[in-house]
C-alpha cells in the first residue's frame, strides 16, 4: 500500500531510465496497488513491462465491497495478479480455500496468478517447513492450471525481521516445492527480503527462477538494481 497515482508515475519514469538491457526473457512485472493501475497502464503500452495486480475476487461482481474482479483487472491490460500473499493471509484472514477460489478466477479471466506460499518462525522453528508449504501446495492448487502459473516462496519470518535466510536454504526448499508440481517448469521465486546487495547471489542457485521484490521496489534506483542483475 504505497504510492499515489502520481508517486507511481515518478517512480516507472525513474525506473525505466535506469534499466539496461536486459535479457528477452527476463521478464518485468510490476504489482501496484488497484488506484495505479490505469495511469500505468498507459504509460507501459508498447513497452515489455507487464502490469500486475495485487489481489482478485472469485467472483466476476457482487455485492463484495472493496474487492476487485476479474474482468475489472483485464480491461486495464493487467496480465499478473498476486494471490495468497503472507500479508492477505496474516492480516485479512485469506484461507487456502479462498486462495484457491482466488487462483482459478484469475486463470478463467487470463491472468498468470503469482501464488504466495511460505512459513512463519514458529513454523520453522518447529520442524514444519516443509509440511506446512506442502499443504499449502496441496490445497491451494486443487483445479489450477499449472501450464499458467507463477509461484513465490515466501519465508515470512525473514520478512523484515533481522532474519536473513540463506540463498542455498532458499533454493533448497524452492527445490522442494517443484517436487510437489506436476509442471516442473512452473516458475517459483523467492521473496524474502530481496535487495540489490544480494540479488546476484540469490538469481545464481539453480532453483530459483525470479525474485518477488518487496521493499527494495520503492525506490526506483534498488528496483532497476535487482532486475539488472548479472549472471
Amino acid at each position: 500500500m504505497y504510492k499515489t497515482r502520481a508517486e507511481s508515475l515518478e517512480f516507472l519514469q525513474g525506473f525505466m531510465s535506469c534499466l539496461t538491457e536486459t535479457p528477452e526473457e527476463r521478464e518485468v512485472v510490476l504489482c501496484v496497488p488497484f488506484t495505479s493501475l490505469a495511469v500505468l497502464s498507459k504509460n507501459l503500452h508498447g513497452s515489455r513491462i507487464r502490469l500486475g495486480a495485487q489481489n482478485v475476487h472469485w467472483q466476476e461482481s457482487g455485492a463484495f465491497t472493496g474487492e476487485i474482479s476479474g474482468p475489472m483487472l483485464s480491461e486495464l491490460g493487467v496480465r499478473y495478479v498476486i494471490v495468497g500473499h503472507s500479508e492477505r493471509r496474516q492480516y485479512f484472514g485469506e484461507t487456502d480455500e479462498t486462495v484457491n477460489l482466488r487462483l482459478k478466477a484469475a486463470q478463467k479471466y487470463d491472468l498468470i496468478p503469482i501464488l504466495c506460499v511460505g512459513e512463519t518462525k514458529q513454523q520453522r522453528d518447529a520442524g514444519e517447513t516443509e509440511s506446512h508449504i506442502f499443504s499449502q501446495l496441496e490445497k491451494d492448487l486443487v483445479g489450477v492450471d499449472q501450464q499458467k502459473l507463477v509461484i513465490a516462496y515466501e519465508p515470512i519470518w525473514a520478512i523484515g525481521t533481522g532474519d536473513t535466510c540463506e540463498t542455498k536454504e532458499a533454493n533448497r526448499v524452492i527445490g522442494l516445492i517443484r517436487s510437489k508440481l506436476t509442471n516442473p517448469g512452473v516458475p517459483i521465486q523467492y521473496g524474502g527480503s530481496v535487495k540489490p546487495e544480494n540479488i546476484d547471489e540469490v538469481m545464481v542457485m539453480p532453483e530459483i527462477d525470479g525474485v518477488l521484490v518487496g521493499g527494495a521496489s520503492l525506490e526506483a534506483a534498488s528496483f532497476a538494481r535487482i532486475v539488472n542483475y548479472k549472471l
